[in-house]
């Protein structure tokens, strides 16, 4: 670790990075197989955020925390990390029910400075009814790049980062694959940031994982 690196922003989406599993898919793998191979052959005609055949099969609140809580997880070292001063964001597609489920259950929820991600809650009857991080019937974000209608990663990373001054010395982004539209509205920031002088513009380098054990790997090599 260099020694210019003061503070830095740890930003985890959450499937697939401490998360060793989508947590979308494994509620159905555990409760309702039929129903995840259904998700599999008709990706594109089913929307996952539709959990009210679960509840339909009698399938309880109690059932999809249980399955949240044996879910495969990384607990990383870095959470733990004091040097540099580092502050955890998390910005994940999943939703606030799952993610702060399975957090609470490994007593790492406050570990987060922020957590945004599509609103969830339990009704009464038991049904986890989700809805979108942008409101569809509200102002939609503005990206072009190919986002999700239900949020844009790079606007809400720009928030963050002007919610949270002075500017982080390094920036660990953690996420699979589909998440090109965050890199490429690092562009824009990265010339902006340049255009106001508090950077001579950002260096990045791309470490590509598996699993969310190598995710580990990759912050003890960074850390050293």
């Amino acid at each position: 670790m260099g020694s210019d690196i003061q503070r830095q922003l740890v930003v985890f989406d959450f499937d697939w990075s401490m998360a060793d599993q989508d947590t979308d898919r494994w509620v159905f793998e555990v409760l309702a197989p039929d129903i995840r191979r259904k998700m599999k052959s008709l990706k594109d005609e089913i929307q996952w955020t539709d959990l009210s055949e679960l509840h339909r099969r009698g399938k309880t609140r109690e059932d999809i925390e249980n399955a949240l809580r044996i879910m495969p997880f990384v607990r990383s070292r870095t959470l733990t990390a004091s040097s540099p001063i580092t502050t955890f964001f998390c910005l994940s597609s999943a939703n606030s029910v799952f993610i702060s489920t399975i957090l609470e259950s490994r007593a790492l929820l406050d570990v987060f400075e922020e957590i945004i991600t599509n609103p969830a809650s339990f009704e009464p009857s038991g049904l986890l009814k989700l809805r979108r991080r942008v409101d569809p019937t509200g102002p939609q974000h503005r990206c072009k790049v190919g986002c999700s209608a239900n949020m844009c990663k790079g606007e809400e990373l720009e928030a963050f980062l002007a919610r949270h001054q002075p500017v982080y010395d390094r920036i660990i982004y953690s996420r699979g694959c589909q998440d090109m539209v965050l890199c490429r509205r690092f562009r824009g920031l990265e010339r902006r940031i340049a255009q106001e002088g508090e950077r001579e513009g950002l260096k990045c380098q791309v470490r590509y994982w598996a699993g969310a054990w190598e995710v580990e790997e990759i912050f003890r090599e960074l850390s050293t």
